[in-house]
């Protein structure tokens, strides 16, 4: 598009004008188009799609007005909650939330006055409303009540948690962290982007590419909730994702070009050159990502889904904003982006840039090679002691703890819990039997015997009935009614158990396989968190597949060597080792909580956040391995030597993937001042996979495994070898400067760049 004819023929400006123009009009539509985008999210289902407890959940919703509360109110009194004025209070408080057009059913103290809705004290009592609709009608009435009440009603104090609560006050602080988020990160990132270029045009255009991928990635967000659920936290991870990708592959691009400028090049030239590298890299890079994204799309999750449609999208965006948007630029501006430098020591050492072979990377790259296995071996073994804690991990999944502790919705968690026995009020498991219907003593017998199996399970504190109560102490006979119906009939089985933790799914693993008279269908949080772990673990090896074939066809294609492909996937793999064990080490075993922020320890991760995490942290992962391989492969074609052609890549490339490294980082790192425990987790783990990627895999690993597998590194099948279209052969032809001009060969001597090697630009 941009040819190689001078840019001041009038024939050439005009696609430039029409590439500007078009991204002016989109980041203005985009901005109109984004602006509500905040308002149509939800926090999203994390409940498989399908699934036996959604299955449960509406049957016991539809046939028997049953199943546990959205929005759980605790009225606390000066008094006795059965205090003539209290009582009086608590039940006009009552009908008001009933009255409510989204509340289809309400359970309150003051209508049955059932000894579990009242505190021990006696001063506080619980208010239990169903909401329907979706998760959007849900939350919207769960704000809608508690505005409405502020917080007081009479002589009675009002706090609320539940899952609707809870849901609203995630998103409102999503929102605000979000805001939070690019203020600290965007003027950081312009401050390191002037130490790496110098200059303070060259450093706006990656911050404006980052900006215009953002804008346009909320409007087609936005345009998405039309048609499906969006999860908040797409739009957060999102914005600061495709911020972090922009900047990084503007970086790179700005980089070369500026170093094809001090080669002699006019500007055409020099995109024309940089387009056909580091363009074609980054193309490969951003396909990997979105690639590896849309890995989530098995999983049959909403918010997972959202997440993956939110971060394919945003890796596509920032591609076309770096690839399309930033080459018209740079030609327009030409040697222009030098501009306004930036003063400091930095510009000085720029300006008396040493040969490639006095270069620190490239010093680094020969020191490694020399002893490979030395430094290959234990820096693996590193690797593997940092993942060790993952072994030891616990899946999980986030209530009320999602929030910050001093959150309202946590706080009145935490007093359910303490008061009124948590699990007794709300988060039992439910189980209902669809064959079973209550026509006298045939089938009172069978519900019976599976009633005291149930209730001699270990963990079990109480099994309700439609024949009475049940426990490992006695039985209490009763009519039950409201257990039975035209559908079947339905148990409740009350645990001492918290709700989501991994003790209650696994009780729940052993519930399910007891007998049971017919069909069985469990409900409830511990039910929904052992769907949620059997589907990951169903889902997990067609995703790993998927990603892993295309990592090795995107590096092959690019490389044109199996071998490097493969590398490439160990390398990774390896990578993430660490991230992992940082994740259990920090948020299972809550350590490091001065560092990363308050957040509450439950003794599990979230299992679907090493699932997102993977996804997310390969792909970038693969950004830097794609970047620094190009060159490598650009370097061996040149020079025909591996070590020499491992030095001179990583020497041109070190500094920018560890300062594009260190700009993510500070990106996630702002994510991770989030309160909410989601996205301290995911900036935290992002955070930590590109620094040990940058720094353990790239600038070690992968010099010492290279050198260790000398010409092996480029074999690939006939079927791949032969000339690429635009910009010479496979790395198995021959080179295009002799190979005598590059010293350096298996002995382990130091390899020294030809003759001519222009010095590497930052």
């Amino acid at each position: 598009m941009w040819g190689n004819s001078p840019p001041s023929g009038r024939g050439r400006r005009w696609p430039r004008r029409v590439v500007l123009w078009g991204a002016a009009v989109t980041f203005a539509v985009s901005l109109v188009a984004g602006l509500d985008v905040h308002d149509r999210l939800v926090l999203g289902d994390i409940v498989p799609l399908g699934s036996q407890s959604l299955r449960a959940d509406d049957i016991l919703q539809d046939a028997f007005h049953a199943g546990n509360a959205d929005l759980v109110l605790i009225a606390r009194a000066a008094r006795p909650v059965d205090d003539p004025e209290i009582d009086a209070a608590g039940t006009r408080l009552t009908e008001r939330v009933s009255a409510d057009p989204g509340v289809w059913r309400v359970t309150s103290y003051w209508r049955g006055h059932e000894p579990r809705l009242r505190s021990g004290d006696g001063r506080a009592a619980v208010v239990l409303a169903h909401l329907s609709g979706d998760n959007a009608a849900r939350n919207a009435a769960a704000r809608r009540i508690m505005d409405s009440l502020h917080g007081r009603y009479g002589p009675l104090s009002l706090t609320a948690t539940g899952e609707a609560q809870v849901r609203v006050e995630a998103q409102d602080r999503s929102e605000t962290d979000l805001r939070t988020a690019e203020l600290i990160a965007a003027p950081l990132t312009l401050a390191i982007l002037c130490v790496v270029f110098g200059s303070l045009v060259a450093a706006l255009l990656p911050v404006l590419i980052g900006a215009l991928a953002v804008i346009a990635t909320m409007a087609v967000l936005r345009l998405l909730t039309e048609v499906m659920e969006i999860s908040v936290f797409a739009l957060s991870i999102s914005s600061a994702l495709g911020f972090a990708l922009a900047v990084d592959f503007s970086l790179f691009i700005v980089t070369r070009f500026r170093e094809q400028l001090a080669q002699g090049q006019d500007a055409v030239q020099a995109v024309s050159v940089t387009m056909r590298t580091t363009g074609r890299a980054m193309a490969c890079s951003a396909a990997t990502v979105a690639l590896s994204m849309s890995a989530l799309l098995l999983f049959p999750f909403t918010i997972l889904r959202s997440l993956a449609v939110g971060g394919m999208t945003i890796s596509l965006t920032a591609a076309a904003a770096s690839l399309v948007v930033l080459p018209a630029v740079l030609t327009l501006l030409g040697d222009r982006v030098n501009r306004l430098p930036v003063p400091g020591p930095w510009n000085a050492a720029r300006r008396s840039a040493p040969p490639v072979e006095d270069g620190p990377w490239y010093r680094l790259a020969v020191a490694v090679m020399r002893r490979p296995l030395a430094v290959a071996v234990p820096t693996t073994a590193l690797l593997l002691a940092m993942g060790a804690p993952f072994l030891g991990a616990r899946f999980g999944t986030l209530d009320d703890r999602i929030l910050p502790p001093d959150a309202p919705a946590a706080r009145a968690a935490q007093a359910l819990r303490a008061e009124f026995g948590g699990q007794q009020v709300v988060g039992g498991t439910m189980i209902v039997l669809p064959d079973l219907r209550m026509t006298g003593q045939s089938s009172a017998g069978p519900l019976d015997g599976y009633a005291r199996r149930l209730a001699a399970t270990d963990g079990v504190l109480r099994v309700d009935t439609a024949g009475g109560s049940y426990s490992r102490a006695a039985t209490v006979p009763g009519p039950g009614r409201r257990f039975t119906g035209e559908a079947g009939t339905w148990l409740l089985v009350t645990t001492a158990h918290e709700p989501y933790s991994v003790a209650n799914s696994e009780l729940v693993r052993r519930l399910r396989a007891i007998p049971a008279p017919g069909q069985a269908l469990f409900a409830g949080p511990g039910a929904e968190l052992d769907d949620i772990r059997q589907s990951i673990a169903g889902t997990l090896p067609t995703a790993l597949a998927l990603i892993a074939l295309a990592t090795l066809a995107m590096v092959t294609l690019l490389t044109r060597s199996v071998v490097l492909a493969v590398k490439a996937l160990v390398m990774n793999v390896l990578s993430l080792t660490a991230t992992f064990g940082a994740l259990v080490h920090v948020f299972q075993d809550g350590h490091l909580r001065a560092l990363v922020g308050d957040f509450t320890a439950t003794g599990s991760i979230d299992a679907l956040m090493p699932t997102l995490i993977f996804c997310v942290a390969f792909g970038l992962s693969m950004d830097y391995e794609i970047f620094l391989l190009s060159r490598i492969t650009e370097e061996y074609r040149d020079r025909g030597d591996t070590a020499t052609a491992v030095a001179t890549g990583l020497q041109h490339t070190g500094r920018l993937f560890t300062s594009a490294a260190v700009i993510f980082a500070v990106v996630m790192a702002a994510v991770a001042t989030s309160g909410l425990a989601v996205l301290k987790m995911i900036g935290v783990g992002i955070a930590v996979a590109v620094l040990v990627d940058c720094t353990l895999i790239r600038t070690l690993l992968v010099p010492a495994v290279m050198r260790l597998a000398g010409p092996v590194n480029w074999w690939s099948p006939r079927l791949l070898r032969g000339r690429r279209g635009s910009g010479g052969g496979s790395p198995g032809d021959p080179p295009r400067v002799p190979v005598g001009a590059a010293a350096g060969g298996p002995d382990g001597t130091e390899p020294a760049a030809p003759a001519g090697t222009p010095a590497s630009t930052p």
